[in-house]
């Protein structure tokens, strides 16, 4: 699915680059003012039936959901879910075909101008210059921003600092490392310290350790009252989320707290088999009436049962029985994987039932 920087024109200055440029939308000057009052009170952002749909095709149905002021939010799925398009919606770069959004107190169909000047916005493909330098990138985007000279200057030497690239001012960015461009595109996307960010998919491509760093970070942005939407794939991240929603086929299918959603929609047992011969015990496991839910995870196997003694006798029985030696069995916390996999093939009577605010 695009994303938003797939769709639109790219900022006035962009020139100064290679033909292989990140598309940009033209930032319309200076952060905005606080929110105006009244708007919509606690929320940095709120969502109300949001719909997309490109012809025949619906990327986005009838979302509804709230993000309030100073959390991280995650906002999950798999690729082709519908995320980038919401956020596309959000930023103010796509005019939903129905329902409504507000993004700072502004109505991201009617004021986008408004909206592009309280958020700031990080790509899949960390919308970088790979021709500029480390300088010259962070420099580009502080005139997007509508920064004066004095300002970008202050902020460069956070960027650099937080980036841990001092030194590397005059590195072009095509030479570093993904871990690093990673740390120069947050810095550049929060250059003028917008109090919504929006993350899409940020860590894609990255080692783990990059990415463990890369939360660190907007744990740091949370913390200083910035409101943080970030989008991914990966469910492990979600823990690190204070609200989440789950979207599927651009519909939403759970939301709540990483706590909420473990302990809302699973509620029985969860056993985490270990045996010499993962993809085997699956296939015996999985067509047992007893095995309510089955998944391989990594080289285990999670086995939702109605009873953790009973369940744990019955896969030991099992597995043995056809030669299959069986290392360990142990009742687990459910992961959000267990859960995004439970949604999808038991979705709720009312997915719309929790924190997202629906009227």
């Amino acid at each position: 699915m695009n994303s938003p920087e797939q769709s639109d024109s790219r900022a006035a200055g962009g020139s100064a680059a290679s033909s292989k440029q990140p598309a940009v939308w033209e930032h319309p000057g200076p952060t905005a003012p606080p929110s105006p009052a009244g708007g919509t009170g606690g929320a940095a952002i709120s969502v109300r039936g949001l719909t997309k749909r490109f012809g025949s095709f619906t990327a986005v149905d009838n979302l509804s959901f709230e993000v309030r002021r100073g959390e991280i939010f995650g906002f999950l799925g798999a690729n082709g879910a519908g995320k980038s398009t919401t956020i596309r919606m959000l930023c103010g770069l796509l005019t939903p075909t129905s329902g409504t959004a507000t993004v700072g107190g502004y109505d991201v169909a009617r004021e986008t101008d408004r909206v592009k000047r309280t958020i700031g916005y990080m790509s899949q493909r960390f919308s970088l210059y790979d021709d500029l330098t480390v300088e010259q990138n962070i420099r580009f985007f502080g005139g997007v921003y509508g920064l004066n000279d004095a300002r970008v200057r202050e902020r460069m030497r956070w960027v650099l600092a937080m980036a841990d690239l001092k030194g590397r001012e005059d590195s072009l960015t095509r030479t570093l490392s993904g871990g690093w461009k990673q740390r120069l595109a947050l810095g550049c996307a929060v250059l003028h310290e917008p109090p919504i960010v929006f993350l899409d998919e940020p860590t894609g491509g990255v080692d783990p350790i990059s990415r463990r760093n890369f939360w660190e970070m907007i744990n740091q942005l949370s913390e200083r009252g910035t409101t943080v939407l970030v989008t991914t794939h990966f469910l492990d991240e979600a823990e690190y989320c204070n609200d989440i929603i789950l979207i599927n086929a651009g519909k939403l299918v759970a939301s709540g707290s990483p706590l909420e959603l473990k302990t809302r929609h699973i509620t029985s047992p969860i056993l985490e088999v270990r045996s010499d011969d993962v993809v085997k015990s699956m296939e015996l496991v999985r067509p047992e009436p007893w095995a309510l839910e089955a998944s391989v995870f990594g080289t285990a196997l999670h086995v939702m049962v109605a009873g953790a003694e009973e369940g744990t006798r019955r896969i030991r029985a099992l597995l043995s029985g056809h030669g299959i030696s069986v290392l360990s069995v142990e009742r687990i916390v459910p992961a959000l994987e267990d859960v995004f996999l439970y949604v999808l093939e038991h979705p709720p009577a009312d997915a719309m039932a929790g924190k997202e605010g629906t009227p």
